[in-house]
């Protein structure tokens, strides 16, 4: 194995820099060192399956170490944290968007309890502990009842059982679950959490994702071959050419699927997102879960297609309101994608926005 704690984020940091891949950030090389206990940490050989099985069937060992990496949008969390993992040896890792790996959770504990296991979290934790050391969360936030009802449990376990954990958050702790329903029950976890984990805010001024679209074109028509690679550009700079994968919102019983998500940029088509019977639950969801949304193949609007119109109009709306960058591809622009029908009048507000929402200040 790959010994983690010969390896120095900071210098690598440093020689990113003279570089020119990365751009000079206080803040962000102030945090580099709170990552190194965690990469000495995993450097130590792991404890044998039958030996942890006995350690946590006699008392608690000393949980893993942890780090909750807060601040606002586009400061560099992400990229420190992909930074870390990158470097963290060869230890088994596993990095995965938040959301995705709690609908997995929920997954095996609906089997757990299909197979009559008393307690249904047991196992489901077991089993991640028995497949990694490390696990790095992006974007946590929680927002629904069955997660908040879980998650305590399962950190603990996590963590007592030798799994590290690294998570980024838009956050502070105390405002995890914020005015959500029993939020009594939830503040047990956040005590765990600031008392296991280290917590960290980045502070840096810069919002790099908008910086890199400041002033850049974000709206592409008509949608052709050439708008199509624009757009795979844009993704393939902002997340660093990570094929992405689909992000699960969970909502009232159901969920909301984003197609492609990494780092809280979003993509996918416009029939995925105005072609189905989404309303503005749904889209609240999306724009509180990404900070970058990229919606292709938006087509001419017109009475032959009202209700997706009506859709995208909410869409819209929605991502105006939550700060939301969008970058489009799309038949027209603005003034010309909806020309005729029930509901121009109403569009027109919407043009205004797409028009005030490519400007380069917009989220600033």
């Amino acid at each position: 194995m790959k010994r983690a704690m010969s390896v120095n984020l900071t210098r690598i940091y440093d020689r990113k820099i003279e570089e020119g891949a990365l751009r000079p950030d206080a803040a962000q090389r102030a945090a580099l060192p709170l990552f190194q206990p965690i990469l000495d940490w995993l450097a130590q050989p792991a404890p044998k399956a039958g030996l942890l099985r006995g350690l946590l069937a006699r008392a608690k060992p000393a949980p893993a170490p942890g780090l909750y990496l807060w601040g606002g949008v586009g400061r560099g969390k992400s990229m420190l944290m992909d930074l870390f993992v990158a470097h963290a040896g060869d230890v088994p890792k596993r990095r995965v968007h938040f959301h995705a790996f709690m609908q997995e959770i929920h997954a095996g504990l609906h089997a757990a309890r299909k197979r009559g296991a008393p307690d249904a979290l047991v196992p489901v934790a077991d089993k991640v502990a028995a497949e990694v050391r490390l696990l790095a969360f992006d974007e946590m936030q929680i927002t629904d009842i069955t997660d908040a009802m879980i998650v305590g449990r399962l950190f603990e376990r996590l963590m007592g059982a030798g799994v590290a954990i690294v998570t980024t958050s838009n956050r502070v702790p105390d405002d995890l679950y914020k005015d959500g329903l029993n939020r009594a029950l939830f503040l047990p976890f956040i005590a765990y959490l600031k008392e296991q984990m280290v917590v960290h805010e980045i502070q840096s001024e810069t919002d790099y994702r908008q910086h890199r679209l400041a002033g850049a074109r974000v709206w592409f028509s008509p949608a052709d071959r050439a708008a199509g690679a624009e757009m795979t550009r844009i993704w393939d700079e902002l997340t660093g050419h990570d094929p992405g994968t689909p992000l699960h919102l969970p909502l009232k019983g159901r969920e909301v699927v984003v197609p492609r998500a990494h780092n809280g940029v979003g993509r996918g088509r416009f029939w995925e997102f105005c072609g189905q019977p989404l309303g503005p639950a749904d889209y609240l969801a999306i724009a509180g879960a990404l900070r970058v949304l990229m919606i292709e193949d938006i087509p001419y609007l017109s009475a032959s297609n009202y209700n997706e119109a009506r859709r995208f109009v909410t869409l819209v709306d929605t991502l105006y309101e939550a700060r939301v960058r969008l970058i489009v591809s799309a038949a027209a622009e603005p003034e010309r994608l909806y020309t005729e029908g029930e509901g121009l009048f109403e569009f027109d507000r919407t043009v205004s926005r797409l028009r005030e929402m490519q400007s380069a200040d917009w989220v600033a």
